[in-house]
């Protein structure tokens, strides 16, 4: 299976590249930057950039596509100290904005594959059901995700391309701190398995990385 992930230099996207590739998978990291002996150079921020990598794979097909790519950039800031609009503006540009350009530019290698997958990685942060104040532009940045992967998943529906959205638990990363709960390799191991399971009878979910559903 031909895979592609994105933000895969470090923690869970890396934790995910290793555990696909360890089990057989032709899997593909991506890198913001160039120079990087094994990852591909991806800034999904930028469309000129999300073109030139789906150039550069020309013809591949693409089984599974993993939107990982996120940043926390206000961590440890004061919830009445987010007035910066650069601030806003450039977590969004990843969490949300990366997740679209970067489906739109590889949508067409999803397509040459005989069953295509769609996951995007949200958090839990971004339920609306379970919103416990602070942090205000990553969760509003991880609600527009999973709420752009519920529209994605209606509008792939007629073209067989499932769409799951995923939180891949609170776990031991430089985005997560030494204090979660679980490692990279016990989410990676279960996201995957979630991913496999992803059809058209569950598209559009929302999930943890172990299965149980997620609130919206």
């Amino acid at each position: 299976m031909n895979i592609l992930i994105t933000g895969a230099n470090r923690g869970i996207g890396a934790a995910l590249l290793t555990a696909a590739q360890g089990r057989g998978d032709t899997a593909m990291g991506t890198v913001r930057g160039a120079g990087h002996d094994t990852l591909l150079p991806l800034d999904v921020r930028d469309p000129q950039s999300c073109a030139a990598l789906a150039g550069r794979l020309s013809d591949t097909p693409i089984d599974l596509l993993v939107c990982n790519a996120g940043v926390y950039l206000e961590r440890g800031m004061a919830a009445d100290a987010l007035t910066d609009p650069q601030l806003w503006a450039d977590t969004f540009a990843t969490n949300v904005t990366g997740v679209y350009l970067t489906t739109m530019a590889f949508l067409p290698h999803l397509r040459r594959a005989s069953a295509p997958k769609l996951a995007i990685i949200s958090s839990q942060m971004g339920s609306n059901t379970r919103a416990k104040g602070q942090s205000y532009i990553y969760r509003a940045s991880k609600s527009a995700a999973l709420n752009l992967g519920r529209n994605l998943a209606v509008d792939l529906r007629s073209e067989g391309i499932p769409v799951g959205i995923y939180h891949p638990g609170w776990v031991r990363t430089d985005m997560g701190t030494s204090a979660a709960t679980i490692g990279t390799d016990e989410s990676s191991t279960g996201l995957l398995q979630r991913f496999d399971a992803l059809s058209m009878d569950t598209t559009g979910c929302f999930e943890m990385w172990n299965g149980d559903a997620m609130p919206f």
